[in-house]
């Protein structure tokens, strides 16, 4: 009997040792690699306290509740995109929506993108304008888009990625328009009214006192207001001012750290005039020691996060705003500059002038600061907006600018706020003056 037990013993060690070693190959294997990468990628983009990778695999140990459980269920979000939509898809999924917009059938221009992202994988350098015709005319000759995408297994991903990246971008609103551009009945109605132009019904003390020249009376006295329904963002470059770009996002940084250019810069002359892209309101400003004097814009929808940064030394922002501040679409916010790098406030550490402009999408407010934030390429949004860039006129007393045309954008609570300059003292437009080069 003892002299059978050693072969047994033996024949048990070897049996664990062929399981380890199978063991082992497996996680050598592309299905090991899968499993393991997919648990430390869930652990790395969800990072929500505790719960860590838990909550991003559903997987959650014996000590949570099922309430817990239940939440972390719930706590479902996007966590990234790559947004790759060229100027030219944007353009034309643009022009079939305003096109449509009074017909019976109204083409919606991101469900129209986001079926090409669906098809296209994301990736926009395969489209094709012909690709966008054939489904605008399906759904023109009666078919349904829900019918047309509902076997594309993302389609729903890229709707509200897309959604969250262009949804506050076109729409119904109001704009000053000059006279001798406006319709006839729009004419018409002003002559009905007896209107002078003249705005009502919200605040317009927006901005510092200040007047107008003889021909921005002229041009202020002979507006006329009228609905619109089109874009209702802007370029975050006034009007008339130059300035050159090219698609830097994702370059490298050295500055402090090694990392990656998460933004958009566009090269242009210290002091010009830095636009809102879209209505919301002021999140943060001050300084930062990678941005310099910058500026965080919310949309209202808490979606979009707009950063400006590099504003110009001694005089980066419009002195009407502070932290809390309701801004429009089109309003004047800052001036460009050189600041940044550097510890010490006010500090120009740039080599050439530029305003940094970055979008931040955000889903869930885990995302707004941190490792999980979502910073997208905005090099063809900039390219798409420069359709539509603030005209603004100088305040020769303070150097302040404003916008000339006011726009009402009804997305703001309680009604906007002008940002028109007062009537008394002396202003230029900006085509009778240039940018301030120093600072």
């Amino acid at each position: 009997m003892n002299d059978n037990r050693p072969p047994q013993f033996v024949k048990l060690v070897i049996s664990l040792e062929c399981v380890l070693l199978a063991a082992f190959l497996i996680l050598l294997s592309p299905v090991g690699t899968v499993i393991s990468d997919s648990v430390a990628v869930s652990g790395q983009v969800s990072k929500e306290g505790d719960e860590g990778a838990n909550a991003a695999t559903g997987e959650s140990g014996s000590e949570k509740s099922d309430k817990e459980k239940e939440g972390a269920r719930e706590k479902e979000y996007i966590k990234w995109v790559d947004f790759q939509v060229t100027k030219e898809a944007m353009q034309q999924a643009f022009r079939y929506d305003v096109d449509t917009c009074q017909s019976e059938i109204h083409l919606n221009w991101i469900e129209l993108l986001a079926y090409l992202g669906a098809r296209y994988g994301g990736d926009f350098s395969r489209y094709m304008a012909a690709d966008m015709k054939v489904i605008a005319e399906r759904i023109l000759g009666g078919e349904k888009m829900e019918d047309i995408t509902k076997d594309m297994k993302y389609y729903s991903y890229y709707l509200e990625a897309y959604g969250a990246v262009l949804g506050g971008m076109v729409g119904e609103f109001q704009v000053e328009i000059p006279a001798e551009e406006a319709p006839e009945f729009a004419l018409k109605e002003r002559e009905e009214n007896g209107s002078t132009g003249e705005t009502g019904g919200w605040d317009s003390t927006h901005g510092d006192n200040g007047n107008e020249t003889a021909r921005e009376r002229k041009v202020s006295d002979g507006n006329v207001w009228v609905t619109k329904y089109g874009l209702k963002a802007f370029s975050p470059i006034a009007k008339n001012y130059p300035y050159n770009d090219y698609d830097d996002f994702g370059v490298a940084r050295s500055y402090g750290f090694k990392r990656q250019h998460l933004g958009h810069d566009m090269m242009g002359q210290v002091g010009t005039p830095v636009i809102a892209v879209e209505s919301g309101y002021v999140e943060a400003m001050g300084w930062n020691q990678y941005g310099g004097w910058r500026l965080g814009i919310r949309s209202f929808d808490g979606k979009r996060y707009y950063y400006y940064a590099h504003l110009r030394k001694n005089f980066p922002y419009h002195k009407s705003l502070q932290e809390g501040s309701v801004v429009q679409a089109g309003d004047v916010i800052g001036y460009l500059g050189r600041t940044g790098y550097s510890r010490t406030e006010n500090t120009n550490n740039i080599d050439e002038p530029h305003l940094h402009f970055g979008i931040q999408l955000i889903f869930d407010e885990s995302q707004k600061d941190g490792n999980n934030e979502i910073w997208i390429d905005c090099y063809e949004i900039t390219r798409f907006l420069a359709m539509n860039r603030a005209e603004t006129v100088k305040k020769q007393e303070t150097k302040e600018y404003y916008r000339v045309y006011q726009m009402v954008d009804p997305v703001i609570p309680g009604g906007p706020v002008e940002q028109r300059m007062p009537e008394n003292g002396e202003g230029q437009t900006e085509e009778e003056t240039t940018p301030n080069i120093t600072g």
